[in-house]
């Protein structure tokens, strides 16, 4: 079959009910979606394997939820008010914006994000007449300016005069830092642990793309691991391993379609980054999830501008020291969009036919079973499938469909990953047993109802 293209991905997404384009009525909102009926069933599965990976079999671990607004100081500590941007420039023709490290990475001359805006600018000269703008094709060009990608956003009856900023947070890992005390303080939690949570970011993206890949609103699972000064080496290397396992063996996401990429020019927090990449359909290997050893940036930041005591002592040695912190960082889109790309598949079945089918590890599908009368105008059929439709629903989220025939809604059902359908025909009345079809094999074998 021909390799899949992200149209087909996303063409998918909206057939079948995954993703929408936000405001879709008004004409939509580049940047932004809502996941459907199965989108949301399938991220929540994303995210209930990662809590439980990440927290509930982790001795070490605890999980919090901090809220999106902060105290504006946060994002002053962070770096983001001075440092989180984007260097763009504008086409004078159209006034489409660009990119101007992604477009010049593009014709092969890499600008280093250490760069000052007069070094970039340097370097944008010089390759002026070999970049495009992607809509009009002028190669007519205003400066490079640094574009903050923090949402600015206003919290309680400020005046004009008392108006202070306020922000979308910009990442979510930052309320994991601001509670660090607090979980040393409440909980049993000795270093080295680690705090989880899945939060939400917002980027001020100027030119989102590639449907879920760079979106303006987006969800971030972040771990952070606190050790002991110099002792980050060795957990490192075990918490990239860690994930690495995790994308492959509770995702089903094929070791093929992976791959690290180190950073060689590290942002001025860390000592080390790593990202695992996935190669998304159209768009080859790209960063799924980030894995950084952030050293003791965010909680010396913190302390300096809070005045708060964030050293951690040790119990028995009395030891203070401000902890390192390994990082783990995903985007639960991209994540998403992994998922389904590793589990889109077109293939034929016989007799000139073919299918596409979502072969999604049984426990993230959206609906574990169908239930299927094989006639809906038989009341004897559809009052037995009900009875098994009813059992069933009450541990696995389960879906009636009685809508055309049984062809098509198999087909319907292996779109949306379905592992398992149940057909209740007429034998079923004679002895209790039902047609179970699989939806990889698509093998059909009949089984007592209550084997179910």
């Amino acid at each position: 079959m021909s390799e899949t293209k992200l149209d087909d991905i996303v063409s998918l997404c909206k057939r079948r009910g995954f993703v929408y384009q936000g405001s879709e009525i008004y004409g939509g909102e580049a940047g932004l979606y809502d996941f459907g009926p199965y989108g949301v069933e399938l991220l929540n599965n994303i995210k209930r394997a990662w809590w439980r990976s990440n927290v509930h079999q982790r001795e070490d671990f605890v999980g919090i939820d901090s809220a999106m607004f902060k105290n504006p100081k946060v994002w002053d500590a962070s770096g983001h008010t001075s440092g989180f941007s984007d260097p763009l420039a504008e086409c004078k023709n159209c006034h489409t914006r660009i990119r101007a490290d992604k477009e010049l990475g593009s014709i092969g001359v890499f600008a280093d994000e250490k760069m000052s805006e007069q070094e970039l600018n340097k370097l944008f000269d010089e390759n002026r007449n070999k970049i495009k703008c992607p809509n009009c094709g002028e190669k007519d060009f205003t400066e490079v300016r640094a574009f903050n990608l923090l949402v600015k956003s206003n919290l309680g009856d400020f005046t004009a005069q008392d108006e202070r900023p306020v922000y979308l947070p910009g990442e979510a890992c930052q309320g994991i830092y601001l509670n660090f005390k607090n979980v040393v303080d409440t909980t049993r939690m000795k270093v080295p642990f680690g705090i989880a949570q899945i939060g939400k970011a917002f980027r001020n993206e100027i030119s989102p793309r590639n449907f879920l890949f760079r979106t303006r609103e987006m969800e971030q699972a972040d771990t952070q691991y606190f050790v002991r000064p110099h002792e980050n080496k060795d957990q490192y290397e075990k918490i990239k391993q860690t994930r690495w396992d995790w994308y492959v063996n509770e995702l089903g996401i094929k070791p093929e379609n992976l791959r690290w990429h180190q950073h060689e020019n590290l942002v001025f927090y860390a000592s080390d980054a790593w990202d695992i990449e996935y190669n998304f359909p159209s768009l080859g290997f790209d960063e799924m999830e980030g894995i950084h050893d952030r050293t003791d940036y965010d909680l010396s930041q913190h302390m300096k501008f809070s005045g708060t005591d964030l050293n951690y002592t040790e119990p028995v040695s009395g030891e203070k020291y401000i902890p390192w912190v390994l990082e783990t960082s995903a985007g639960m889109g991209r994540m998403f969009m992994a998922v389904i790309s590793d589990a889109y598949t077109v293939e034929s079945i016989g007799e000139g036919q073919i299918r596409t089918v979502l072969k999604l590890k049984p426990e993230l599908a959206p609906v574990q079973y169908a239930v299927f009368p094989l006639l809906k105008n038989k009341p004897e059929l559809v009052s037995k499938a009900r009875e098994v439709y009813d059992a069933l629903s009450k541990k696995y989220i389960c879906e009636w469909d009685d809508n055309g025939n049984i062809g098509k809604r198999y087909r319907r059902q292996d779109e949306i990953g379905t592992p398992a359908c149940i057909v209740i025909d007429f034998q079923s009345l004679e002895d209790d047993t039902v047609t179970v079809r699989d939806r990889d094999t698509t093998e059909q074998k009949r089984v007592p109802a209550d084997d179910l």
